[in-house]
């Protein structure tokens, strides 16, 4: 039954009193967005005044937004990292936050091919929780009859290190899911998982894995949504299904648990739910079984009203793969976070991805905007642009997103790109474009063009003493396939036909080109699971001269073009794999260990 309340209304109207509750602190907040936005900066200046870095920049106890941004640089990881190293080393002095830093939010790598160690203080997590409770009451509003049904969501910790000071460093998921927040929340009706937290927390990725399914299977009708973080997770949960489907059934049928799963406290959990249901088993046997597995979800999970995972940026590609899975189940993209911040939420969960747009809640951060010019490449550091705040945007307009945090970032570049779609009240909503100089992305790896090149690099030394070169390449990141995996296309040049390098050779070049990339590739491909293997194409000789007139035929000057080193307009991946002469894989797995090298 509706409840009613006044400010609530342009949202719509709530279904229960602590929906009324969430929906009028968003339309208040929003609202409100520069005068909170002024409450958040001036919070986060006065509590930190007498920080090493602020000290540093002389702002003198000063909290207004003019002294602040006349005073503090724009800055980038890089600029941070000597402080970063102090507080990973020890170093527990006020550097950059007066809060004690509780623990490193990892996230993707730097140049230099570490992960991000992005500090954090114990209360963000209230703040999390906080943009966390507003996401089902505004669901709520679109898909009624919720909290008659459960979520089957696959979430997975991943591994977790210490700096040499003793601080954690981990994902910025993995820290909520170990939290008290996440473990001991209070039931909700609107928030209960198939999968228990004995399986969210299992450390193992198969055991996890198995149990998320097992558990979505025995519960398969009062299943109402399905979702992962990412896209990519839920593909890799329905690969899983495909790989895995006749020894879930037979613990079903039997009662009796796969013995691979030996952690202790999911096999006690197990053990209790788990009983001899041959007719499930005979069902979930007889779908699994069928020629095709178009619409699996739909006919496995017959109730699910939606999907819900991340399909902007670098995860749209996967969604004709998630419409063939579903039958065509719509998309829910309900929020928008990074390791060094959550930002917002989406208020029409249930609209088309293309057409998904993040409010930002302006209690999170301190926010600023860096217009975006495609064609610049960068400014100098003498006369920095001038910065938008979050009022000021421009509909229509890119900006990249600029953060000033509670746990202490200050001016720091995200690294998104966004475009203003509208505002909600006074707070507005953005589209994500893209992480700025991305190439390439599977799942939560990020590679950039100057990475790609040193991989490349890397790899082409193995064929010297064949006395080949690599003359062109060009990649793109597969996702027709379960993980998806990164492509590269290569135009050899070699002077020696007898000597050309051999299938071996090649093979090695793949894994000589994943050991050159980042720690957070390397995960996916060591320990997560989440990134297949490497794949070299060699393409015949003359390609890249074709791929340039076909791109001059298509109005590009042949003075100023440039092989993209990435593509994924169809008619030129056609162009290349119509060349292809040879394909080769990487032949096992590249280095990885958890602990920070």
């Amino acid at each position: 039954m509706a409840v009613d309340s006044p400010l609530s209304s342009q949202l719509g109207p709530p279904v229960c009193e602590r929906d009324a509750k969430a929906l009028h602190f968003i339309e208040e907040t929003t609202s409100h967005a520069d005068s909170v936005q002024d409450r958040v900066l001036t919070e986060i200046l006065t509590r930190n005044s007498q920080t090493e870095y602020l000290t540093r920049f002389k702002l003198n106890g000063a909290t207004d937004r003019e002294t602040f941004k006349s005073k503090l640089p724009i800055i980038t990881y890089e600029d941070l990292q000597p402080e970063i190293h102090r507080i990973a080393n020890g170093d527990r002095s006020a550097i950059l936050s007066a809060h004690p830093i509780s623990e490193f939010l990892t996230s993707s790598g730097t140049s230099a091919g570490e992960r991000k160690l992005m500090p954090t203080i114990k209360e963000e997590l209230d703040r999390r929780r906080l943009l966390y409770s507003l996401l089902m009451p505004v669901m709520n509003l679109y898909v009624p009859g919720l909290e008659r049904g459960k979520g089957l969501y696959f979430l997975f910790v991943k591994s977790e290190t210490r700096t040499p000071g003793g601080l954690l460093a981990r994902p910025v998921l993995t820290s909520y899911y170990k939290s008290d927040h996440f473990k001991t929340r209070p039931y909700d009706p609107y928030n209960v998982y198939t999968s228990p937290n004995e399986a969210i927390l299992c450390p193992d990725s198969f055991q996890s894995m198995y149990a998320q399914m097992l558990c979505g299977l025995l519960q398969r009708q009062q299943v109402l949504r399905v979702g992962a973080v990412f896209a990519s997770g839920l593909l890799r949960a329905i690969r899983f299904l495909q790989l895995n489907w006749p020894q879930l059934t037979q613990d079903i049928e039997t009662g009796a648990l796969n013995p691979k799963l030996t952690d202790p406290s999911l096999r006690e959990y197990m053990d209790k739910i788990l009983k001899p249901n041959p007719e499930l088993a005979e069902y979930v046997r007889h779908e699994c079984s069928k020629d095709t597995w178009e619409g699996i979800i739909a006919r496995i999970w017959q109730n699910t009203k939606y999907l819900d995972v991340i399909v902007t940026g670098a995860m749209a590609q996967y969604i004709p793969t998630l419409d063939y899975y579903s039958g065509g189940l719509p998309l829910a993209c309900t929020m928008y976070a990074s390791s060094e911040c959550y930002f917002g939420l989406n208020l029409n969960p249930m609209c088309k991805p293309s057409q998904v747009s993040y409010t930002i809640m302006p209690n999170m951060a301190y926010f600023e905007f860096l217009p975006h010019d495609p064609n610049s490449f960068g400014f100098p550091r003498d006369s920095p642009p001038k910065l938008v705040d979050l009022v000021d945007v421009e509909v229509g307009k890119e900006y990249e997103l600029v953060i000033t945090t509670y746990a202490g970032l200050y001016r720091y570049r995200v690294g998104d790109i966004l475009r203003v779609t509208g505002f909600h009240n006074s707070a507005p909503q953005f589209h994500f474009v893209r992480r700025k100089n991305v190439l390439l992305s599977i799942d939560s790896d990020k590679t950039d063009e100057a990475e790609l090149q040193k991989a490349v690099e890397n790899a082409s030394r193995l064929l010297r003493e064949f006395n080949t070169s690599v003359v062109e390449y060009t990649s793109y990141a597969d996702t027709r396939t379960i993980p998806g995996h990164y492509v590269i296309y290569w135009e050899l040049l070699g002077k020696d036909s007898a000597n050309s390098p051999t299938d071996e050779v090649l093979k090695q070049c793949c894994l000589a080109m994943e050991e050159s990339l980042n720690s957070v590739y390397r995960q996916g491909r060591v320990a997560d699971n989440s990134i297949g293997p490497l794949e070299i194409r060699v393409v015949k000789n003359g390609t890249f001269e074709e791929l340039m007139d076909y791109a001059i035929s298509r109005g590009a000057s042949i003075n100023q073009f440039k092989v993209p080193r990435c593509v994924n307009f169809t008619p030129i991946m056609e162009l290349l794999d119509y060349r292809v002469v040879s394909s080769h894989f990487s032949p096992a797995s590249p280095h990885w260990t958890p602990e920070r090298r």
